[in-house]
């Protein structure tokens, strides 16, 4: 194959960095439906803070070319040179927790309407096992009138990006690669280990690397549902839950998982596309959808919790100013998908308080839009009777609390940050 000219559809958290990288080294076109969000990354501007500015134009041109470089686009025609596309779109699941494909079987047509004889189609996108060629394969070969294995091949490599995280970027994390045919799997192997400083493993089958993405955060998952169910154990106990962590944590294969909330859009997610799939062949996965109920039942346990302290503290529940600090999914990152704040917050409603939510990093627009709630990017100026931090952001660690809290109030760490510098509790 010629010198690899790469089409990357969708360029959000984990399409952008990809996107990046591989136009230090090669001629990229990023494409994607959102015309705000290509012209923002064509100013320079990345909102989901992934890729700072100058390393983002560092790396941008002005047209499609055959020269390393990354032009964004929203058209199709802009992508018909490439003859690699690798697919970075979300996979989420409806409200009733089953996998949404919709996202992958329109990117597939974007692709398969400019495919071309000898291309490579490589997805990254969080699938059950078979989905590539069950589901995405046939769509690529109507699209395109080719023919699977013949005309056009496939690849699959699991995502492994880490919102927020300054440290494991993407070419420090090994990649997972793989091939629709042997020669297929070198050839994919070899693109991604010119920009992977980290490495590569080279899996068998798609299967094998479709199954080897969602078992990697359905083990979080679990591990983390079993310290959650501990740390409800314990409180009614009253056994300090971090304090046992820390005294079982000496053990020299003791693994650090901590209690908390559990969303975003990989561990809150990857583990129903293994599920639907066990069903589908006839098996019950007992113990992964264990490990989801515990941990979707977390936000409205906070909630009981944190009223059942107002209540313990002799503080009026119903009308009550309760400030929550944090919607995000997760710390230092303006990433609000499948936030599990909402259900705490939701929670808390039902209870009849008066909720604020306060964060400095969260997009106030789209928390608006994607969960009708009105957030703050400022600290209000008012004290609270109850103060709920559920994410862990450097802002909350220096807050001076006196000046939010009322006389009478407590303060719930659900991320235990807070240590003992203040009178709280927590999971």
């Amino acid at each position: 194959m010629e010198q690899p000219k790469i089409g990357i559809v969708g360029l959000g958290y984990v399409g952008l960095p990809l996107a990046r990288l591989f136009a230090t080294k090669y001629a990229v076109v990023g494409f994607d439906i959102n015309k705000k969000r290509v012209e923002e990354l064509m100013s320079g501007t990345d909102t989901t803070l992934e890729v700072d500015r100058k390393m983002l134009q560092t790396v941008l041109v002005d047209q499609p070319s055959d020269a390393k470089g990354l032009y964004c686009s929203t058209s199709q025609e802009d992508i018909k040179k490439c003859n690699y596309y690798i697919v970075t779109v979300p996979t989420p699941v409806d409200k009733n927790n089953k996998p949404v494909l919709t996202p992958l079987i329109k990117a597939s047509e974007t692709v398969g309407s400019v495919l071309n004889k000898g291309d490579i189609v490589i997805y990254e996108s969080t699938v059950f096992p078979g989905a590539t060629e069950e589901e995405c394969i046939p769509v690529l070969e109507k699209a395109s009138g080719l023919k699977y294995n013949k005309d056009f091949f496939a690849g699959y490599s699991p995502e492994r990006i880490n919102p927020g995280d300054k440290k494991h970027t993407v070419e420090k994390i090994l990649k997972v690669t793989s091939g629709s045919t042997p020669e297929t799997g070198k050839k994919v192997d070899d693109l991604y280990k010119s920009v992977i400083i980290a490495g590569t493993h080279l899996a068998p089958t798609i299967k094998v690397a479709e199954a080897a993405k969602v078992i990697e955060n359905s083990q979080r998952d679990i591990n983390i549902a079993f310290v959650n169910e501990l740390a409800k154990i314990f409180s009614l106990m009253d056994i300090n839950t971090q304090d046992v962590l820390a005294a079982a944590g000496t053990k020299w294969n003791f693994l650090p998982f901590k209690p908390g909330l559990v969303g975003g859009h990989c561990i809150g997610v990857d583990p129903y596309y293994l599920a639907q799939k066990a069903l589908e062949y006839g098996y019950h996965p007992e113990i992964i959808l264990a490990g989801r109920r515990v941990n979707d039942s977390m936000g409205e346990y906070v909630a009981s919790e944190v009223v059942k302290l107002m209540i313990k503290e002799d503080i009026k529940v119903k009308n009550a100013d309760v400030l929550v600090l944090g919607i995000t999914f997760k710390e230092n990152c303006p990433d609000v998908r499948n936030t599990k704040v909402v259900d705490v917050i939701s929670a808390l409603k039902e209870f009849g308080v008066k909720v604020t939510v306060y964060d400095p990093w969260a997009n106030i627009a789209e928390v608006k839009k994607e969960y009708g709630l009105m957030a703050l990017d400022t600290l209000p100026n008012k004290s609270f009777d109850a103060v709920v931090l559920t994410v862990a952001h450097d802002e909350f660690k220096g807050l001076d609390f006196k000046k939010i809290q009322k006389e009478k109030s407590i303060v719930y760490d659900v991320k235990n940050i807070l240590a003992k510098k203040i009178k709280n509790k927590g999971l």
